[in-house]
C-alpha cells in the first residue's frame, strides 16, 4: 500500500503545482505582453531490483507559450507592439539584462524610458534617458529620437536604439519575475531585423476559456488522487481486520 500512497501523493502535489500555474495564468490574463506558462509533468520512476519500487510524478515549469497575443490600439506614441517573436531588452531589479513582451513605456521623473513595471528599457549602451523638456518619438526600428519644442525647426536628434533580441536558437528561461534570461547567464544579440508598431500594444496570449477547463479538470484529478489515499487506508484497514482474524 506505500506504494500506492507515495504515487497518490506525489500526483497531490503536481496537480497543485499544475494550480499554482494555471492561478498565474488566470491572474494575468489582462497583463500587457504577457507569455502563458507551460508546466512540465513527468513520471519520476524510483528502480528496484526486481520490479519498480515506486512511481512518482514530477512537476516543473519549462517554458512559456509563445505565440504573440492580440495587438490593440492605443494611440499612445509610446507604446510599441514588437512585430515578430524578438523581445524587448530591460534592466532588471537585481540590474541583470532581462527580456519582456510588455511595450507599455513611459518616461519616469528621471527621463528614463521604462516600461509599465517600472523596469529601465535598454539601449546599446544601458538605459535610454530622454532630457527633459522633450518630445520623443519611437522609429520603426526602435530608434528613439527627441524634439526640442522651444526649436520646432530643428530636426529631431537621435539619442538611442531600443534593443531588441532574437531568443531563436538560445536556451531561454521564465523566472518567478515575469522575466525571461538566458539559461546559465549571459544576454542575447540585437535582432536588426525586429521592428515595432507604435501606438499599439500586445495583450496577454492567455485565453482565459481555455484556463477555466484546465483548471476544472486539475481539481478532478487531484480529487481523484485523493480518493486513492483513501482507497489504500480501507486496504490497510482490511488487511489489518484478515490479520487479527487468524
Amino acid at each position: 500500500m506505500d506504494r500506492l500512497i507515495y504515487t497518490a501523493l506525489s500526483g497531490m502535489n503536481a496537480s497543485m503545482d499544475r494550480q499554482r500555474v494555471i492561478a498565474s495564468n488566470m491572474a494575468n490574463a489582462n497583463t500587457v505582453g504577457f507569455r502563458a506558462e507551460l508546466l512540465d509533468q513527468r513520471p519520476v520512476t524510483v528502480d528496484g531490483q526486481v520490479l519498480d519500487v515506486r512511481a512518482m510524478q514530477r512537476a516543473e515549469v519549462r517554458g512559456a507559450v509563445m505565440e504573440a497575443g492580440e495587438m490593440t490600439r492605443t494611440g499612445n506614441g509610446l507604446d510599441i507592439y514588437i512585430e515578430g517573436e524578438a523581445l524587448l531588452a530591460v534592466q532588471a531589479a537585481d540590474g541583470t539584462e532581462a527580456y519582456t513582451r510588455r511595450g507599455d513605456l513611459s518616461i519616469s521623473p528621471t527621463g528614463v524610458i521604462v516600461n509599465g513595471e517600472g523596469l529601465p528599457v535598454l539601449g546599446e549602451a544601458g538605459p535610454i534617458t530622454v532630457p527633459l523638456g522633450t518630445n520623443p518619438t519611437i522609429a520603426p526600428d526602435g530608434v528613439v529620437s527627441v524634439a526640442d519644442p522651444a526649436a520646432p525647426d530643428q530636426p529631431p536628434i537621435e539619442i538611442g536604439q531600443i534593443k531588441l533580441a532574437g531568443w531563436q536558437g538560445s536556451p531561454i528561461a521564465k523566472g518567478l519575475d515575469g522575466l525571461f534570461r538566458v539559461e546559465g547567464g549571459g544576454i542575447l544579440p540585437a535582432d536588426a531585423q525586429a521592428t515595432v508598431i507604435t501606438g499599439a500594444l500586445e495583450q496577454s496570449n492567455v485565453k482565459p476559456t481555455e484556463v477555466l477547463v484546465d483548471m476544472i479538470q486539475a481539481q478532478r484529478l487531484f480529487d481523484m488522487r485523493s480518493k486513492l489515499i483513501a482507497t489504500a487506508r480501507e486496504c490497510d484497514e482490511g488487511g489489518a481486520q484478515l490479520m487479527r482474524l487468524s
